[in-house]
């Protein structure tokens, strides 16, 4: 009689959930486009991580956090930092024509009302 186990053991197997949780399906179709958009990518890169098929998984995961499919995580997280079309790179400094005023930038008490 066979066990399926490998050397009669009978040792009990334990589930572990996913690192990130269950998530519902998208039963009613909200971020269907996207995902599709992304497999298409993914198919035409032969499943290799591109930066334009990542853009994609950006959108989609986005989709999915918005409309409550999936716990909204930091992208840092996700690995979906400084991709094509992001406005700045993490860690970006502002340019050095412009002048942060918070960081008290400027010629003194100029227009602060200082005495």
């Amino acid at each position: 009689m066979a066990t399926g186990a490998p050397g009669n053991s009978f040792s009990r197997w334990t589930p572990t959930p996913p690192e990130r949780g269950s998530f519902p399906l998208d039963h009613y179709g909200e971020c269907k486009e996207q995902m599709v958009e992304y497999l298409k990518c993914m198919k035409f890169t032969q499943n290799q991580n591109a930066p334009n098929c990542r853009v994609l998984a950006k959108s989609y995961l986005k989709c999915r956090m918005e409309h409550q499919l999936m716990e909204k995580s930091d992208w840092d997280s996700l690995g979906l930092i400084n991709l094509p079309g992001d406005d700045a790179p993490v860690g970006a400094q502002p340019a050095k024509n412009q002048q942060d005023p918070a960081a008290g930038g400027g010629s003194g008490s100029q227009g602060r009302g200082e005495v």
